[in-house]
């Protein structure tokens, strides 16, 4: 194992994250950490080489903390994965649906089964995790407690399946970001490319307005943009944005130059798009109008 390189992420072994790790870098060691925060230090530190961050997800919305930290390091975004999550009740052996109190997750994966949990009866109890939640479960030993976790922590932790599936609805998404201490930033031409940039708009009347239309004029497809209050601070707000193209296409050069009149901004990645923004698009086309919204929040 000496020499395998290492890949951050937060929970425990059997979460999302680590499949996530394993489905992207098979070769490389998952090292789990307790708080995204630690996951960042590390990357910072060079202790890891790359983090596999969750960012987004299309039934829950965005993982919460996730955009007050990216702008405070100085780890890069150098990719993107899509992970079809799948949820699985997780109990004792020897456990029954019928004989089950409690559930215990995170807060996350209990709202994206929340119908199918209400259905059976079942009281949610938020936890740090997914994972966490199964190796708890476990060493309780308690038949009336089960944990909403992935099959590989029912395999990690030795859980039954009493429920499978049980995620409300099925295009389930989780969106990762792949972060590296190096900016390894995707070469122009390569294919289709997003960049991901923070900015805070100058205190300047439609400040705002002029920011973006630099990006409307140019021709360029803004796929993301949320906002959020700076900490401590009621009337400043930081923004997060995706585009697609590469700042060294003229005409993206030409959307950062003008947004750099009005707003202070930071680059956090260039990389290559994930070719399952590809099938979204199909399938929104194919399902027409009425499937944006519930289909586009997948990215």
């Amino acid at each position: 194992m000496t020499g395998r390189k290492k890949i951050a992420f937060q929970g425990e072994q059997g979460a999302n994250s680590h499949i996530a790790c394993r489905d992207v870098y098979p070769d490389y060691q998952p090292v789990p950490y307790e708080t995204f925060e630690e996951c960042f230090a590390v990357i910072e530190r060079r202790d890891a080489d790359l983090g596999m961050i969750p960012v987004e997800n299309s039934t829950a919305g965005r993982v919460a903390d996730i955009h007050h930290l990216l702008p405070r390091t100085t780890v890069h975004i150098i990719g993107e994965y899509f992970l079809h999550v799948r949820h699985q009740l997780l109990g004792v052996p020897g456990a029954t649906t019928d004989g089950l109190k409690t559930v215990h997750s995170h807060p996350q994966a209990l709202d994206q089964c929340r119908s199918h949990l209400r259905e059976l009866g079942l009281t949610p109890v938020m936890a740090a995790d997914t994972a966490g939640s199964a190796r708890e479960v476990a060493q309780w030993g308690d038949p009336t407690r089960a944990a909403v976790a992935s099959r590989l922590a029912a395999e990690v932790h030795g859980l039954e399946i009493l429920a499978e599936n049980i995620e409300d609805e099925k295009h389930n998404t989780t969106r990762f970001i792949i972060v590296s201490p190096q900016n390894l930033r995707a070469a122009p031409g390569i294919g289709p490319i997003v960049t991901t940039f923070v900015f805070q708009v100058r205190n300047l009347p439609a400040a705002l307005y002029k920011a973006l239309g630099g990006f409307a004029t140019n021709g360029i497809n803004m796929t993301k943009l949320e906002s959020y209050m700076v900490s401590g601070q009621f009337f400043a707000t930081q923004f997060l944005a995706d585009i697609e193209g590469h700042p060294d296409d003229p005409n993206v050069g030409r959307a950062f130059e003008e947004l750099g009149f009005f707003a202070d901004y930071r680059i956090l990645g260039v990389y290559r798009a994930n070719p399952f923004r590809e099938q979204i698009k199909s399938l929104e086309l194919a399902a027409g109008p009425s499937s944006l919204s519930s289909q586009g929040r997948s990215l």
